[in-house]
């Protein structure tokens, strides 16, 4: 599963006097036993010597500082002893040269950050000349502990220049943005030996290819959480505000929302476990502290100290006792909807599944669980639901799925062909496995389009590219993200046997997925039928961005029988669509908004003059008018609730076109004497 891993640290926090890591007993163990790992099973040979050590020292900076803000040349002239000395860390399980590295970084973060405040104090000049270098990566490492406090001075103006062009005062903008960096400080205070774990191994797995991750017991148990769209507590979107554990949402059907005691908004100041044990004070702490001990086994109680939403830090707090329950994640699991699209004799049905990741409950179907919960048999039961609905097609909004279960993608377009290869696999030793769909039958055998963008990968890719393959239905949307390369999880307790448990897992890539006809997505992703706009670059956001990513190639075909035709459909679907959006206001101005944005990616340099950025929003908010958003100055954490919820409501025009496409295909099909629609379901869909 293509995903980014909470833990990386770009923007650290910093404090008066940052405390010194020390590197673990067990983490040295987790290392050497990951390279040992890496050696025998990675698909990429595994080499760890000085050359990898250097790649692993590079990486390792890039994480810790991409926009090289906190280290000075001086500092990297002094770490560069190191660059050769990781990989003998590694095997001798001798970490102190990766934690020298991080306790240097949260030093200079501390700096950094405690500058930053003391400039507040005297405001700024916004009539003269001046500019902000925003974008580092490509930069040199500042000389000077002055250059370095010139660079800081740049990025405090416009922090605060962006406030007060959002119509906030001096007065509010200095005390939020000493809340800000403020904040920062506490979070590089409660920083962890996990913390600077997390980030040496990362950047010793990626620095063997892209998508081979370190992740630790906690980040082990969210990645699981995910895949199985479950988790046991109290059913609340807990997020950090202010040194509070706030309520972000409630989940429906959770104890949290079905106690009626609690609502977004509220600050949990204390927790405590069972009936009678004692509060734990959680003021401050870290979310993932927090939320550690809010989860727990089923059935069991938890007591929530509460700091009602609107109430003052002397207000009177109320006392929730909350029995955990097992919550699915109904958020992140697939839903269906209709969208009508008119017509001259009557109005096209298009039935919408939006899948966000390809997940599966692997526990629950290995021990045999009839209920256990899979991305393809939600699918399934949906597509029965939207054939009562007497939709003429079905579009499968992929769009930001990075991926998940491989079984899952060829169980998915299980559903939409009779039963043949889907996939085929290279291991490290070069043979060639085919996986395909053994199960006859089809749940849906009408008009099918497959909506992609520049974030689907991996499982989404798989499923793609075979639904192209096969002529079964056509591609809408953006080039894929092109990672075409497999992963498997090993759960490193269970390989060191370790007496305590929470050495974590390791994901490796073990294989590289091919398309039934050889081709690979890898770097190239799967290319839409019916192209849309972008506003991503595959050069800069995509696989081929990945500096070590491997290369594209190709394999000899498998076997198939192709069930459709829909690409001879393709040319004149292309036609209708460009006719349509050239006829669509909102879907020009999507377009150059989308051209707009890749213009403005691509400036490295924001001017500090007043009148000059005002005249840059006004223009900025004439081209994306349609958007209906601005920029407010403030980060996510620093907005109200309420608002962020409005912008996650913004109308879906290309979800719109695709629906079009997918009417057209309908009508097509029909035009040519096919059935479109409603043949009976060869198969059950609790498959």
């Amino acid at each position: 599963m293509l995903k980014k891993s909470w833990w990386i640290i770009l923007t650290l926090a910093a404090s008066v006097q940052a405390a010194e890591l020390s590197p673990l007993p067990q983490q040295g163990r987790i290392a050497s036993l990951s390279a040992e790992l890496l050696a025998h099973y990675h698909y990429k040979p595994l080499q760890l010597n000085d050359e990898l050590s250097a790649s692993i020292f590079e990486r390792y900076l890039k994480t810790l500082d991409e926009d090289k803000l906190y280290f000075l040349q001086g500092d990297i002239d002094r770490l560069s002893s190191y660059r050769t000395r990781l990989d003998d860390a590694i095997l001798t399980r001798n970490l102190r040269p990766a934690f020298a590295i991080f306790n240097l970084y949260s030093r200079r973060a501390v700096e950094r950050f405690s500058y930053a405040r003391s400039l507040l104090k005297a405001g700024f000049d916004f009539e003269q000349p001046d500019s902000y270098h925003f974008a580092r990566d490509k930069a040199n490492w500042a000389r000077s502990e002055g250059e370095l406090n010139e660079l800081w001075r740049q990025r405090v103006k416009d922090d605060w220049l962006r406030l007060k062009i959002a119509g906030k005062d001096e007065k509010e903008i200095a005390s939020t943005l000493d809340k800000r960096y403020e904040t920062s400080i506490r979070r590089i205070e409660r920083l962890k030996s996990e913390d600077a774990f997390q980030a040496f191994m990362n950047a010793f797995t990626t620095s063997i290819e892209p998508h081979t991750n370190y992740l630790g017991a906690r980040a082990s148990a969210d990645f699981d959480i995910a895949m199985r769209l479950t988790l046991t507590g109290i059913g609340a979107v807990l997020q950090e505000r202010d040194q509070y554990t706030t309520i972000r949402e409630l989940t429906p059907g959770g104890p949290a929302a079905l106690s009626g005691e609690l609502k977004p908004g509220d600050r949990i100041v204390a927790v405590g476990q069972g009936e009678t044990g004692a509060m734990t004070d959680v003021i401050g702490w870290r979310l993932d502290d927090t939320v550690a001990l809010i989860r727990g086994a089923a059935d069991t109680v938890v007591r929530l100290d509460i700091l009602p939403a609107g109430a003052g830090p002397d207000g009177k707090h109320k006392l929730v006792s909350l029995v955990r329950k097992k919550i699915d994640l109904e958020e992140q699991a697939a839903k269906k909807s209709v969208i009508e699209v008119p017509g001259e004799a009557r109005a096209a049905r298009v039935g919408v599944i939006a899948l966000p990741g390809f997940y599966e409950d692997a526990e629950g179907r290995q021990k045999g669980d009839p209920g256990f919960r899979s991305a393809s048999r939600d699918v399934a039961r949906l597509l029965d639901e939207l054939k009562q609905e007497k939709v003429d097609g079905i579009l499968i909004d992929l769009r930001n799925n990075g991926g998940g279960s491989l079984k899952e993608a060829i169980e998915l377009t299980g559903l939409f062909i009779d039963s043949g290869p889907v996939v085929m696999e290279r291991n490290s030793l070069g043979r060639i496995y085919v996986d395909g769909d053994a199960n006859p039958g089809t749940s849906w055998d009408g008009p099918l389009a497959v909506l992609i963008n520049g974030n689907s990968a991996s499982a989404s890719e798989i499923f793609a590219a075979a639904i192209q393959d096969y002529g079964r239905g056509v591609v809408i949307g953006e080039q894929s993200y092109g990672k075409g390369t497999v992963q498997t999880i090993i759960d490193l307790d269970r390989i060191a046997r370790a007496e305590k448990r929470g050495y974590g897992e390791l994901k490796l890539t073990i294989a590289q997925f091919f398309r039934i006809t050889g081709s690979t997505t890898q770097l190239r992703g799967v290319v839409p039928d019916v192209a849309f706009p972008s506003v991503s670059d595959p050069k800069l956001s995509g696989e081929a961005s990945n500096d070590n990513a491997l290369p594209w190639t190709r394999i000899r075909p498998t076997n198939y029988v192709r069930v459709g035709d829909a690409d001879e459909l393709v040319p004149e679907l292309q036609a209708r669509h460009a006719t349509r959006v050239r006829a669509n206001p909102e879907f020009q101005r999507l377009r150059e908004e989308f051209e707009e944005f890749k213009q403005q990616r691509q400036r490295r340099t924001l001017s500090l003059n007043e009148a000059e950025r005002r005249r840059e929003k006004l223009d900025l908010e004439r081209r994306f008018a349609s958007t209906g958003q601005g920029d407010d100055g403030l980060l996510d954490s620093e907005r109200e609730l309420s608002v962020e919820a409005r912008e996650d409501k913004a109308d879906d025009v290309l979800l719109k076109e695709a629906a079009n496409v997918v009417a057209d295909q309908a009508a097509l099909s029909n035009g040519r004497g096919k059935l479109a629609v409603r043949q009976p379901a060869g198969r059950s869909t609790t498959r």
